[in-house]
């Protein structure tokens, strides 16, 4: 039977980067993958949908090209097919570059679902595979997240989507129903605007996109209000009968007709086959409970990513499977949460890193608010033609940066400077020190410092 020094189940983005970083440091490693290497994220998530994102912003790009001057001739149109084709051609290029990796680094990849088996007289765990087994030293597991399906009346029988088969779908439809108005629902809702779906977006909660600044959020939903996007707020979907979704409201039923309904109402861990009671792995709510250190309650064994249930993000992830190797190889490390960003790639995008208003009023933590349209920044004037934002600074009791929101393009690139200085425990201070580039749109990190 195989030792392995460390077993991967899940080759997602914690499982693939955590085997490359075992293997480079020396670790003889394998790693398991039930499905495509990326997991989610690179196959039916983050990658997918940027591209598909990025393929509408041109669009609307074009649509406002007359606003720089730019001449053009006939109505700008779009072929669907041709636009999923791109994003499989873009999501097989970088499954391949994550292959190589991997085989540079001899990792064993094994394309087949694993199950923990026990430990075996050392303490070694087993893991048992296409039935082969396999013993191993240390196991992280990155099994990531599936989508959560609510118990609605008729939903089974609608022919719903998930964010994996509106990612496939090679044909617009006429009305769009998204239930669920997180930040996956929100990219939908913005790439099927774009493409001239009538959009309608059912959401629970008092505002969209769940623990995003809620200022901002509702800046952004009011723009694509504008743009022909109807909202449904604080309002229960109770029933699918047909083209009709029924809905309620503050006592109230009424229905919207949709030719589609896309679901969009969170993730859950899965754990599922993984047999983690047979090691006694403590569990926390749906998920997998870890210390620091990415280490379970069973010292030999480690998880990371969306099966923790914490953060359901890829880039966390990849943090973590780094610290977890790290720990494994006697390197002082430990994951922080403090500065984890979050963006949502609509068109304006949105971002955020720290803490919210609504988190330290809640708290009763001491905070004041720098703030300033995106509009004091030249360069996102002369690239944003009569587009709005917002660039939110949140300070703590010590004058520290503990936050960070913005709204307006590019958010996704600029929110990264505000987290190191989160990170890093800045003061304001500290931070206006700091050189930006002129003329660039990160400048206006630097002007609201002085607001």
């Amino acid at each position: 039977m195989t030792l392995y020094d460390i077993a991967i189940i899940g080759g997602g983005p914690a499982g693939y980067t955590a085997a490359e970083r075992a293997a480079a440091n020396g670790l003889k490693t394998i790693l398991f993958e039930k499905n495509a290497l990326g997991g989610v994220c690179l196959n039916e998530g983050c990658i997918p949908t940027k591209t598909l994102l990025y393929s509408a912003k041109t669009l609307d790009s074009i649509k406002s090209a007359p606003k720089y001057g730019v001449s053009i001739e006939g109505s700008p149109d779009f072929d669907l097919g041709k636009i999923i084709a791109r994003k499989q051609k873009t999501v097989r290029k970088l499954v391949a570059g994550i292959k190589q990796k991997l085989a540079a680094h001899e990792v064993t990849v094994i394309n087949s679902e694993a199950t923990i088996e026990g430990e075996d007289g050392e303490r070694n765990i087993l893991i048992s595979y296409n039935g082969e087994t396999i013993t191993a030293e240390k196991v992280l597991l990155c099994t990531g997240s599936e989508t959560i399906v609510p118990p609605i009346k008729g939903l089974a029988e609608s022919g719903y989507w998930t964010s994996k088969e509106a990612l496939d779908n090679k044909e617009a439809p006429d009305s769009l129903a998204i239930i669920g108005g997180g930040v996956i629902g929100i990219e939908f809702a913005s790439f099927f605007n774009s493409l001239g779906t009538k959009v309608t977006v059912i959401e629970m909660l008092p505002e969209i996109l769940g623990a995003m600044d809620k200022e901002l959020s509702a800046m952004l939903r009011a723009e694509y209000a504008k743009r022909g996007i109807d909202f449904y707020l604080e309002t229960k979907v109770i029933a699918i009968e047909g083209v009709n979704v029924i809905i309620e409201k503050d006592g109230e039923q009424s229905q919207i007709e949709a030719g589609q309904i896309l679901l969009s109402t969170g993730r859950r861990p899965v754990t599922a086959n993984l047999n983690v009671d047979k090691l006694g792995i403590e569990m926390f709510r749906s998920g997998i409970k870890v210390n620091e250190c990415m280490q379970t309650s069973h010292p030999n064994v480690y998880a990371c990513g969306d099966i923790t249930g914490y953060s359901l993000l890829a880039h966390t992830a990849v943090r973590e499977g780094e610290v977890a190797v790290n720990h494994i190889t006697g390197k002082k490390d430990r994951m922080s949460y403090k500065a984890i960003p979050g963006v949502v790639y609509t068109n304006p995008e949105i971002a955020g890193v720290g803490q919210t208003e609504e988190e330290l009023t809640a708290k009763g933590e001491p905070f004041r608010v720098l703030k300033l349209p995106m509009a004091y920044s030249g360069r996102f004037v002369a690239e944003n033609e009569m587009g709005n934002g917002t660039c939110k600074l949140i300070i703590g009791g010590k004058d520290e940066i503990i936050g960070c929101h913005m709204l307006g393009n590019p958010a996704s690139e600029l929110i990264v400077i505000a987290g190191i200085a989160i990170e890093k425990g800045f003061t304001v201070e500290e931070f206006q020190k700091i050189v930006f580039p002129h003329p660039t749109v990160g400048e206006i990190i630097h002007e609201t410092l002085f607001s």
